[in-house]
């Protein structure tokens, strides 16, 4: 007959406090709330004036809750320009935008972090010292070369002079530089892999995150980019969505609720796409903070 041996009891470890600095009291709670509600105010308003009309701008005291008329203001957004067509040519130039740079940007701050050329540090500074320089002041140039390729008025036109950034590739070089280390990039090179093989099946993976985050500003860039569109955009088939909100404009009177109406419609999308991302987005960027 075999005797069951007593197991030790578990013991168990005692509950980490948090330090005193990482607890949020209820002021800091109540100073969260105001700072959402002041964020979200704009927003907010722009749906009152779009559903109440135009004579709720000089109304005192305003009125704060929506009205009837918010899907005839939509519907006369729609008769003005063609908001489908926009909307769509800003998504195909906002998705070919993010994932140009995340590849182009990766691909050269992987160079200039794991790569030992001629010239390194020279070109890396002069990236950095590029992002110095206000955007205008390219912008005659850019429109002389992108008008020499016949790009005016397509979509060509904003999407090539924004395939890459300094921004990310400056980005990628210190992401790469922290989070991929030299040892696994010796033994896949010692296993007879070449360096695109290494960027394509090493970095990239490991660096998705970052590459996730900088994908989505780049989205977020372009969707809200205004004035180079209006430069180089002419016809309503190729507008994006900031140039057409802009159409709505008329000469000598400004319909308030027709303007904020497709300004509503123009904003909505991101913050429904922040809605799904938002985790991944925060994520990625402390993730970023941390390992740099």
């Amino acid at each position: 007959m075999t005797t069951l041996e007593a197991k030790p009891p578990v013991t168990k470890l005692p509950r980490r406090r948090r330090p005193r600095w990482q607890k949020v009291g209820l002021g800091g709670y109540i100073a969260l709330t105001i700072m959402a509600l002041l964020s979200m105010f704009p927003f907010y308003w722009m749906f009152i004036v779009a559903s109440n009309g135009t004579e709720e701008v000089s109304k005192i005291p305003p009125t704060m809750i929506p009205g009837p008329r918010f899907f005839t203001v939509i519907e006369n957004v729609y008769k003005v320009v063609d908001f489908n067509i926009a909307l769509w040519n800003t998504v195909v130039v906002g998705f070919v935008v993010a994932v140009a740079q995340v590849l182009f940007s990766a691909l050269s701050g992987f160079a200039f972090a794991k790569l030992d050329f001629r010239g390194r540090r020279g070109l890396i500074l002069f990236v950095i010292g590029t992002m110095m320089l206000p955007s205008q002041l390219g912008i005659i140039p850019l429109y002389m070369l992108v008008s020499g390729f016949g790009w005016i008025d397509t979509l060509n036109a904003l999407i090539v002079p924004a395939l890459v950034t300094a921004f990310g590739v400056f980005w990628m070089r210190q992401v790469i530089d922290a989070q991929v280390p030299n040892e696994m990039l010796e033994a896949a090179s010692i296993d007879g892999a070449g360096v695109l093989r290494i960027y394509w099946s090493i970095v990239l993976p490991i660096i998705s995150q970052s590459g996730f985050v900088l994908g989505l500003f780049s989205f977020l860039a372009t969707w809200n980019d205004f004035l180079w569109p209006n430069l180089v955009l002419q016809s309503p088939g190729s507008f994006t969505v900031q140039v057409a909100v802009q159409q709505l404009k008329a000469s000598y009177f400004i319909d308030y609720a027709l303007n904020l109406g497709g300004a509503f419609m123009a904003t909505a999308p991101l913050l429904l796409l922040f809605v799904f991302v938002g985790r991944r987005l925060v994520s990625g960027v402390m993730d970023g903070a941390v390992k740099g």
